[in-house]
């Protein structure tokens, strides 16, 4: 499990981020609040900031980030490879009119207001359209997913670009990979759950900027337990 907390200026450049990992947990009660607390340190130090909680498409997702953000967002990559694999589908055989297609849905999702409207009734049309993609799972999918997201009101991208805001995950996307993927999945690797959580737990810190010297700082005075 991997969650990352942003902060971003005015410009929506990413200035500073906190990772946090752990590993499989039931119910997610404990790493959910881990993450709960680096939100609240996170408004008791800039109380007027907008906070915008950025996801895939998992309905656990939004009932967390809806408690603690104002604003939910499905990650556009997310999106783009759903309506990706619907393309192929709808377009197959013909990969050049497919990727003419593809790169004018995706650039209207991000920038037109209406954009995942005009994407879902493009799929719906083009699924009554072509007979061998009408009951496809890959086109199904892809139409039941901008259904739920942009029917929850998660994909109005035009409006979070125009204000500078993030719209992916691309972030967390990264501390899965640095964090956790290139330390415990090499070749033959076995972990414990508790070697494999405090490892986590190490890497966490030394990704997130100062994290590193702050315990640190604190083995030194108060000894490891109390740092721990």
């Amino acid at each position: 499990m991997v969650g990352t907390l942003s902060s971003y200026d005015k410009e929506g450049e990413r200035q500073h981020t906190i990772s946090l990992a752990a590993t499989p947990e039931y119910g997610k009660a404990k790493f959910l609040g881990r993450l709960e607390a680096e939100i609240g340190r996170a408004k008791a130090k800039c109380p007027e900031a907008h906070y915008v909680g950025i996801a895939d498409g998992a309905k656990g997702n939004w009932e967390f980030l809806g408690r603690h953000t104002d604003v939910q967002v499905t990650d556009f990559w997310h999106a783009a490879e759903y309506l990706g694999k619907a393309a192929v589908v709808l377009y197959r055989g013909h990969p050049r009119t497919k990727e003419a297609w593809l790169e004018d849905a995706c650039h209207r999702l991000k920038h037109e207001p209406d954009g995942a409207a005009w994407v879902l009734k493009q799929l719906r049309r083009l699924a009554r359209e072509r007979p061998w993609a009408k009951g496809h799972e890959d086109v199904q999918k892809a139409i039941t997913y901008f259904a739920n997201q942009s029917g929850s009101g998660r994909m109005d991208y035009a409006s979070r670009v125009a204000a500078h805001e993030p719209i992916g995950s691309g972030v967390t996307e990264a501390a899965c990979k640095v964090v956790v993927k290139q330390r415990l999945c090499g070749s033959g690797m076995k972990w414990t759950e508790d070697g494999a959580a405090v490892v986590l737990s190490l890497r966490a810190l030394s990704y997130t900027p100062e994290r590193w010297s702050q315990f640190w700082s604190k083995v030194d005075r108060w000894g490891f337990p109390i740092a721990a």
